[in-house]
């Protein structure tokens, strides 16, 4: 054999060894614990972004022992949800950011579903009719429940939509978010709770009874304004409005946002009121 003969076939023995090599750890890697399941969302979205810091209750307590129907008739409770995440997610169809916060829950859903249960929570007063129609359209994944006289009292403060309290494994509320949630906080607030990996820190925080409003929060209970007089399908409308006008007295609020930071402000009480008396009157 030649010398180039030679060398010809020790590149070819040696290309045949490296494919073999690589097939291998290919086939090693694949089987790794974990590997394979990014599918069920079991990997780290963002192992390789920035570190990201989770802030819990200290000492949660324990969520009370609620028992609903969702739209469709089935029963949820909270002993039948132990083991899992729970989102409860308290909003209306009336409400902007509530609405423009679907679509990530819907996909937070789906990834996580053997992890976590988002459960909306609908506060809309026209009734279980409305809020179907519009589960049915936006092809909402998860179960709807309409507000309850126990629900109220059993998870109080719910003064401004979106409102969302974060449940445990273990039935506790870990944490409450008032406006819009963030994807990516919520994401990894799930696999944290769920036990996944996660590139995050954990802060313990105290738990603060006061109203701290998001930008985009929908603002409930309006000082000074008593929407209870108001037929239930006027009420919608009446948050709707206040949420939505803007105050004249320079702090470049809302009505209902100002009524909120300024209760004493001589500006939108009227304004408030007037919108309250238009829509009492209108046909």
């Amino acid at each position: 054999m030649t010398p180039r003969r030679a060398l010809l076939l020790v590149a070819v023995i040696g290309a045949v060894l490296l494919t073999w090599a690589a097939a291998r750890f290919a086939r090693q890697f694949d089987a790794r614990p974990g590997a394979a399941a990014a599918t069920d969302g079991a990997s780290d979205p963002a192992d390789q972004g920035e570190r990201l810091a989770l802030r819990f209750f200290r000492n949660p307590a324990t969520a009370p022992a609620f028992k609903v129907r969702d739209l469709d008739g089935r029963e949820l409770s909270a002993a039948s949800l132990r083991g899992k995440v729970v989102i409860l997610n308290f909003w209306a169809t009336w409400c902007p950011p509530c609405r423009a916060e679907i679509p990530d829950l819907i996909a937070l859903q789906e990834k996580y579903r053997d992890h976590l249960v988002v459960i909306g929570v609908s506060e809309d007063e026209g009734g279980p009719e409305v809020v179907r129609r519009f589960v049915a359209q936006q092809k909402i994944n998860y179960p709807i429940v309409m507000m309850t006289a126990e629900l109220e009292k059993m998870f109080p403060g719910v003064s401004a939509l979106p409102t969302s309290f974060i449940l445990d494994r273990e039935s506790r509320i870990v944490q409450k978010h008032v406006g819009m949630l963030t994807p990516r906080t919520t994401e990894y607030e799930t696999r944290s709770l769920a036990g996944l990996p996660v590139n995050a820190s954990i802060e313990e925080v105290d738990q603060t009874q006061g109203l701290k409003l998001d930008k985009n929060a929908q603002v409930m209970t309006i000082p000074g304004i008593d929407l209870a007089t108001l037929p239930a399908a006027r009420r919608d409308e009446a948050l709707q409005k206040l949420n939505a006008a803007s105050c004249t007295c320079g702090c470049d609020l809302t009505v209902a946002k100002c009524r909120v930071d300024d209760p004493s402000c001589g500006v939108s009480l009227p304004l408030a009121r007037e919108i309250v008396k238009q829509i009492a009157a209108a046909p």
